[in-house]
């Protein structure tokens, strides 16, 4: 079935290709303040967010609130959580120019290139427009810009991501906080010789352990790194590659990911880390309310803290720089954007920062206050006031920035790698290879 999936997936890649800017559209991308009549009408949105999630709920009341003054109106969710399915989706709907008014993405190369073919409306000039753009945070903005500072996709949520850990795990280890990551390995070795699995991991969805592949890079050569890897100038040859691909190869001989982690999902990894099993867990903010609420085991509640990314000798990136995502933005259409969709906008987005931060979350605008749940324990503050002490940059995960078929690869050959099934050596080939071959379709 992954097989299908990518030639599925590549192929629509190749048809939008060769249709460029096909269909025409409505409005440039640039016209972001529409004149004329509002028309109520139906108009979608293709998500790919958990369906009972805080964005989806919060966007309902508000197309609803929106529709009581405009009858005839209404918000369309087409949602499909799972990523792969979604992908797929997207691009064969992009492919035959049948995109809804809104739909959600990455700032991957395929979005660049429906940008670049005038098919999303520029989200700067949007925001600038409707007196909001100043409100977001520079880091929720930068996440969905392109390498080039364009920004077409608008944030809705904004999260930091951590290691969490069991502190009487550790203890029990006879290990403390690792304070590179070039400790981890060895901290690993600690933990499987106490009979602790070190690191719960989700397996099945591939982009957490892709995560890793992130990390020493981002350490050794910055954010600029992958951006020049995936268009080919860089190489996984090259120092900053050979210290991931040597640092993942050493995770894998230290056991640091649970046994058959591979074939584990998202609940699993939680749940081992939740119920004791596990000693760390790598995920972000949005996993609050299961990590740092009376929600948590009781019997390891007192026990949960986290740290952030730790750096290494000669880092050129900070302490407090890390994963520090805005989740999957929303574009909008250029070719179907109208008054309509102009006005609902300008509604929703004015209104949603206050809606979301009063779930628990931290908005991705600095003009609300997060609501600190009533059952949150103080690791819950802790984790929000992470982000009043932030870098200026952030490490990218990869799937967002490498082309569909290279990241497909990547996600493969990482498993092999950590569990010992190539060598560092067959890792670097292969992958310096996929992206020669199919980096230049997306980067020319």
């Amino acid at each position: 079935m992954k097989n299908l999936f990518r030639a599925a997936a590549v192929a629509a890649v190749t048809a939008l290709a060769l249709t460029g800017c096909g269909g025409g559209a409505s409005t440039s991308s640039t016209n972001v303040a529409p004149t004329g009549e509002i028309k109520p009408r139906e108009i979608s949105w293709l998500l790919s967010r958990p369906a009972d999630g805080a964005v989806i709920n919060i966007m309902k009341k508000l197309a609803d609130d929106y529709g009581k003054d405009h009858p005839g109106f209404k918000l369309n969710l087409i949602t499909t959580p799972d990523r792969p399915s979604y992908i797929q989706k997207l691009e064969t709907l992009a492919a035959a120019n049948k995109l809804p008014e809104l739909f959600d993405t990455d700032a991957t190369p395929f979005a660049q290139q429906l940008a670049k073919q005038g098919k999303m409306l520029d989200a700067e000039k949007l925001l600038t427009t409707l007196g909001i753009y100043d409100k977001y945070r520079p880091g929720a903005l930068d996440y969905q810009r392109f390498d080039d500072g364009s920004l077409y996709m608008i944030p809705f949520q904004y999260e930091l991501e951590y290691v969490w850990y069991n502190k009487a795990l550790l203890a029990k280890a006879g290990v403390s906080v690792p304070k590179s990551l070039d400790d981890i390995p060895a901290m690993c070795t600690a933990l499987r010789s106490a009979g602790i699995t070190p690191i719960a991991l989700d397996g099945q969805d591939q982009w957490p352990l892709e995560r890793y592949a992130a990390y020493q890079a981002f350490r050794e050569a910055g954010p600029e790194y992958v951006q020049k890897l995936k268009k080919g100038e860089a190489k996984f040859t090259d120092p900053a590659g050979q210290k991931t691909v040597n640092w993942l190869a050493e995770l894998g001989k230290a056991k640091c990911f649970q046994d058959g982690f591979s074939a584990q999902g998202y609940s699993d990894a939680q749940n081992q880390f939740t119920s004791g099993q596990a000693a760390m867990y790598n995920i972000g903010t949005w996993e609050l309310p299961s990590l740092a609420t009376d929600k948590l085991n009781p019997a390891v509640r007192d026990n949960i803290d986290f740290f952030t990314l730790p750096t290494t000798a000669g880092s050129v990136t900070a302490a407090n720089e890390f994963v520090s995502p805005s989740g999957i933005g929303m574009a909008v259409n250029a070719k179907t954007y109208d008054p309509l969709v102009s006005d609902f906008l300008k509604f929703a987005l004015q209104k949603y920062p206050a809606e979301y931060a009063a779930t628990g979350a931290l908005s991705p605008t600095t003009d609300v206050e997060t609501t600190v749940p009533a059952n949150a324990t103080p690791l819950y503050r802790k984790a929000l006031d992470q982000a009043k002490d932030l870098g200026s940059k952030q490490a990218m995960p990869w799937d967002t920035q490498l082309d569909p078929t290279t990241n497909g690869r990547l996600q493969q050959e990482l498993v092999l790698l950590v569990q010992g099934e190539i060598t560092p050596q067959q890792f670097t080939e292969t992958m310096d290879s996929t992206i020669a071959q199919n980096a230049p379709k997306f980067f020319k």
